[in-house]
C-alpha cells in the first residue's frame, strides 16, 4: 500500500487551489488538490511541499494535518492519503501548471469542478468554513 500526500491551499478570498490531472493517469481531465506519492525515505511534509511545487509552481509552507484516510478509488491500488493545510510562501506568487497537471486554478470551494478523488471532497468542503466573511 502506497502513501500519498496532498495540500489544501486557500487564498485570501477563500478560494481553493486545484490542479487538472493530465496524461494517462487516474481521473485524467478531472480536478484534485495538488497531490502525489511519498518517496522512499522522504519526509511526509517535504513530499507535500515537493508535490505542490511540481504541480503548481508554488512554494508552500506545510501546516497541520487536514485529513488522513484510505483511498480506494483504484481498487487494486489502495493508498493511505494524508492531506495537509498549506499556504503560499509568497502570497503574490501565481500558480502555473507543472508536472502531472494540465491546468491549475483557484476555485470556490462551495462549487468545485468535477473531482478525480472523492476523498478530496470533505477537505475542500471544510475550506468553506475557513472563508473570510
Amino acid at each position: 500500500m502506497g502513501v500519498g500526500v496532498a495540500v489544501v491551499v486557500v487564498d485570501d478570498a477563500g478560494w481553493v487551489l486545484l490542479v487538472q490531472r493530465a496524461r494517462e493517469q487516474y481521473g485524467a481531465g478531472q480536478w484534485c488538490l495538488p497531490c502525489g506519492y511519498v518517496g522512499w525515505g522522504e519526509d511526509l511534509r517535504a513530499a507535500a511541499a515537493r508535490e505542490a511545487l511540481e504541480e503548481t509552481g508554488l512554494e508552500v509552507e506545510i501546516g497541520d494535518v487536514a485529513q488522513v484516510t484510505v483511498n480506494r478509488h483504484e481498487p487494486t491500488r489502495p493508498t493511505v492519503g494524508i492531506w495537509f493545510n498549506a499556504w503560499r510562501v509568497d502570497p503574490r506568487a501565481e500558480p502555473c501548471a507543472g508536472d502531472d497537471a494540465a491546468a491549475v486554478g483557484w476555485f470556490d470551494p462551495s462549487s468545485p469542478p468535477v473531482l478525480a478523488f472523492p476523498t478530496d471532497r470533505p477537505v475542500i468542503a471544510s475550506a468553506v468554513a475557513r472563508r473570510p466573511a
